[in-house]
C-alpha cells in the first residue's frame, strides 16, 4: 500500500490517521470497529474486495455477518478478479485465487471461459485446472490451453537458458576421457592439470595426467528418465517437471524419457516436443503404485552407466514397498544414477514419507526437495557421478 500522509513532529496528528488507514485496511469489519476510521474512494474498493474473499464467516471476521461475497456466479467472480488485479501486486493477486479457490469452492468456474480470461496466470493455477481436465466441456479447453500455454512459455524463458548452459558444460566435462589418442588430446586443459609438473630448467610441461576430449561420433551422451508421480499433491512438480523435460529433450547430447504414474504409468516421451501436450496428459489424483513406474522405467534403460533416473514423489507408496527398494538398488549397482526429489516447486518442505526417504538414503539414494532454479545444478552433479546438492533442510531423514 501506499504511505500516504507523514506523521507530525509529535508523531500524532496526519501519522495517526495513517497508522488508523492501515490497521483498519488490515482488521477489515465495519467503520467504528477497533479504529473508528473510515475509508472512502480506492480504500473503500480495496477493502470490499477483501472482504468479499475473507469476510466468510470462517477467516478475519468470524461469526460476523458477511458485508461482501462473491457469491456463485462467473460474472460476480470475474469482476472481483479484475478489481483485485487493479489494486494488488500479481504475487498478491496469485495468493488471493488460491485462497478463493479453497475457501469458497469455485472450481467448477474456472471451467468457464469468460472465468478462465479474467485470472492471473501461475503454477498452482495449471494445477487446478489439470485436476479439471477430465471435466472440462469443449468450450473451455481451448481457453484453458491458452492459460497453460503463457505459464510454460514464462517458466522456458526463465529456465531454459540456465538448464541448457549447466548441463552443457556438465556433459563436455563427463565426456573427457583420461587415456585419448593423440588427436583427441584437449591439450589446454591436460597442460592445466599438470602445472605441477613443470620443469624449470627444461622449461615444459611433464603431463602425466593426459585430459582428452570425448568421441563426438557419440552424438547421445547421457539418458535421462523423469519418472514423475501424478497424484494431486504433486501438482506443482508436474508443472515444473513437464518443463524441465521439454527442455532436456530439446538437447541433442541427451535422450530424454518422460513418464508420468499414479496406480498406472503412462510414457509420455512422444510428446516432449510440446510440454502442453504432456501437462494435458497427465491425471492428477488418484493412488500411487512407484514399484510400478520404477519397473517400466528400469525396462527401458538400455546404457546403465550413461543414464540418470529421476523420481520425483511423495514417495506414499500404494505398492510393494520392498520391491521398490529393490528395484532402486539393481538400478544403481547397474551404474545408473538415481535421483529422488520429493517436490520440484517453490513451496517449500513438502509432506513425505519418511521411511521410505530414510530407506532410499540407506541405499545411497538421497530424497530431498528441490526448487526449480536448483535443478539445473542437481542434474549437472547427477551427470558428472559427483555428490550431489542437497540442501541442508530438505533432505530426506
Amino acid at each position: 500500500m501506499s504511505t500516504g500522509t507523514p506523521a507530525g513532529p509529535d508523531g500524532h496528528g496526519d501519522g495517526t490517521d495513517e497508522r488508523l488507514r492501515r490497521w483498519r485496511l488490515v482488521l477489515g469489519g465495519d467503520a467504528a470497529d477497533g479504529t473508528g476510521h473510515g475509508l472512502a474512494g480506492r480504500d473503500a474498493a480495496m477493502d470490499k474486495a477483501l472482504g468479499a474473499l475473507y469476510n466468510t464467516g470462517d477467516g478475519r471476521q468470524r461469526g460476523r455477518d458477511r458485508s461482501a461475497g462473491l457469491g456463485a456466479s462467473a460474472p460476480s467472480v470475474a469482476r472481483w478478479l479484475g478489481d483485485i488485479r487493479s489494486y494488488f501486486p500479481s504475487s498478491v493477486v496469485q495468493v488471493m485465487q488460491r485462497d478463493a479457490i479453497d475457501r469458497l469452492g469455485l472450481s467448477a468456474l474456472l471451467l468457464e471461459p469468460e472465468m478462465l480470461q479474467a485470472v492471473e496466470a501461475d503454477v498452482h493455477l495449471v494445477g487446478t485446472l489439470l485436476s479439471l481436465n477430465k471435466a472440462m466441456p469443449e468450450t473451455t479447453k481451448e481457453t484453458a490451453r491458452a492459460v497453460v500455454r503463457k505459464v510454460v512459455e514464462d517458466l522456458e524463458k526463465r529456465l531454459a537458458t540456465r538448464t541448457r548452459a549447466t548441463l552443457t558444460g556438465a556433459l563436455d566435462r563427463s565426456a573427457r576421457v583420461s587415456r585419448p589418442r593423440h588427436r583427441d588430446i584437449d591439450w589446454n586443459r591436460t597442460i592445466a592439470a599438470n602445472l605441477k609438473h613443470y620443469l624449470p630448467e627444461y622449461r615444459t610441461v611433464v603431463p602425466e595426467r593426459l585430459i582428452g576430449y570425448g568421441r563426438a561420433a557419440q552424438s547421445v551422451k547421457k539418458e535421462v528418465v523423469l519418472c514423475i508421480d501424478q497424484s494431486g499433491s504433486m501438482a506443482a512438480s508436474v508443472v515444473y517437471a513437464s518443463v524441465f523435460g521439454a527442455v532436456l529433450a530439446s538437447m541433442r547430447s541427451i535422450a530424454t524419457r518422460l513418464v508420468v504414474f499414479d496406480t498406472a504409468v503412462v510414457d509420455l516421451t512422444d510428446q516432449l516436443d510440446d510440454p502442453v501436450d504432456v501437462l494435458f496428459g497427465t491425471q492428477l489424483g488418484g493412488g500411487t503404485d512407484i514399484n510400478r513406474a520404477l519397473a517400466y522405467c528400469q525396462s527401458q534403460i538400455t546404457r546403465p552407466a550413461d543414464t540418470v533416473v529421476v523420481l520425483i514423489s511423495d514417495l506414499y507408496e500404494g505398492g510393494i514397498r520392498n520391491e521398490m527398494l529393490k528395484r532402486v538398488a539393481a538400478m544403481k549397482a547397474s551404474g545408473v544414477q538415481f535421483v529422488t526429489l520429493l517436490a520440484l516447486s517453490d513451496e517449500g518442505a513438502p509432506a513425505y514419507d519418511r521411511d521410505h526417504a530414510a530407506a532410499l538414503a540407506a541405499l545411497d539414494a538421497p530424497a530431498f526437495a528441490c526448487t526449480p532454479d536448483l535443478f539445473p545444478e542437481v542434474m549437472a552433479a547427477a551427470i558428472e557421478k559427483r555428490p550431489l546438492p542437497i540442501p541442508d533442510a530438505s533432505a530426506g531423514r
